[in-house]
């Protein structure tokens, strides 16, 4: 089983902005210490976490690194991203590049020119606009997301584009960041697993959170006394107090703390469920077994 010296979660955002606020980074070295926040005085910026990403790369560090977002669209339940139409992209690293594409003139890595197109729009649910398309109820969802469901979690379909649990536009700006890592840091399960250097999985940061300790319901932690129970129940030491005990910044920590935990799990890196092909066009949760 390969191992990590290294461990950061990444609490993504796709909110129109330079510097969203929902950004949130946090690092662990292996062993117990506890991961620590990593933030520049103005904030981050998805271009900014890109480079550090890329500069990892670079530096081939051995570094494990969950990303909140979801790496793909849903495609086994139709058998495309975007049934019925001719130039519906094969696998994911084509919709990644076609994400990127389409949004090239959008400003922050934003992706309102993917949405605007006339075919994709059909698809998705968006403020005053609901894509004929866009199937009812929760909408479609990938197979891990069904996984996810049954381990009683509340998954939201990346064609939803609207409401507070929405992740769909998240999603979607990291998929240009993804197509845009293409050589320099590898995709799990997209691409091979390296024998060194880093290595990007998609996290959820609700399993960390219920693998901690905390129920369903009560997933946002907002003090430090509340964190660092949860960190201990994952091996975790004491975190060094932080400004704001938001969201974010907690989900980055404590999911750190989780991934390292779990990274040198074998069944988590083989899932029964995940086939060649669900690897190739959704991808897959780390952490659902």
């Amino acid at each position: 089983m390969r191992r990590f010296d290294h461990f950061a979660v990444i609490d993504w955002s796709g909110q129109a902005a330079a510097r969203p606020k929902g950004l949130a980074l946090a690092h662990a070295r292996a062993g117990n210490e506890a991961p620590s926040l990593l933030k520049p005085q103005d904030g981050w910026s998805r271009p900014a976490l890109l480079d550090w990403l890329r500069n990892h790369g670079e530096a081939n560090t051995d570094l494990l690194i969950g990303l909140d977002l979801s790496p793909a669209l849903p495609f086994v339940d139709h058998g495309a991203y975007f049934p019925g139409w001719r130039d519906s992209p094969p696998d994911a690293k084509s919709l990644w590049a076609m994400v990127d594409d389409e949004a090239r003139e959008d400003e922050h890595l934003g992706t309102n020119g993917f949405l605007r197109h006339a075919e994709i729009r059909r698809h998705f649910r968006q403020h005053l606009d609901c894509g004929d398309l866009f199937e009812p109820g929760r909408g479609r969802l990938r197979v891990c997301e069904i996984g996810q469901k049954a381990m009683g979690m509340a998954p939201s379909s990346c064609f939803n584009l609207v409401g507070a649990a929405q992740v769909g536009k998240s999603s979607l700006t990291g998929m240009r960041v993804l197509h845009r890592l293409a050589g320099a840091v590898p995709i799990w399960p997209f691409d091979p697993m390296p024998e060194h250097g880093p290595v990007s999985v998609e996290i959820y940061t609700s399993i960390a959170a219920r693998a901690a300790g905390i129920r369903a319901g009560l997933s946002k932690i907002r003090d430090g006394e509340t964190l660092d129970a949860a960190l201990a129940a994952l091996g975790s030491g004491q975190h060094r107090p932080i400004p704001d005990y938001d969201d974010h910044s907690t989900d980055a920590i404590l999911t750190t703390a989780w991934l390292r935990a779990k990274a040198g799990l074998p069944e988590l890196w083989a899932p029964d469920a995940m086939t060649p092909q669900i690897a190739r066009t959704e991808g897959w949760t780390f952490g659902v077994a």
